[in-house]
């Protein structure tokens, strides 16, 4: 019996130190991405950052460079660094920092 409520309190804790905060960072990730409109300038995972100029379904086109345009999957933006003209403020960490390291 005490071996089953020892592994009953390891499996919550599991639950409360993994999972919980794994499900958390997926929803703000989601969220994120369902934000990403036109005039945002994001930052992919790959480390390009640029403004996007259109935004179909699951595909991005960002102006990298002047005249530079790439398409990206919706799904490679790791953050949003400014917003667009909908004037929202969506940043996370990873944006945080590369402020930071951009600001040095």
């Amino acid at each position: 019996m005490g071996q089953l409520i020892i592994i009953a309190a390891m499996f919550a804790l599991l639950w409360l130190f993994l999972i919980m905060p794994q499900r958390r960072r997926a929803a703000a990730q989601r969220e994120l991405l369902a934000g990403v409109e036109v005039g945002d300038e994001v930052l992919t995972v790959g480390g390009l950052i640029g403004h996007v100029r259109s935004a179909d379904g699951e595909e991005l086109a960002l102006e990298i460079a002047p005249g530079t345009q790439v398409r990206v999957a919706r799904r490679s933006v790791a953050s949003v660094l400014t917003p667009g003209h909908g004037g929202r403020q969506v940043e996370t960490g990873s944006a945080a920092e590369h402020e930071e390291q951009v600001g040095s």
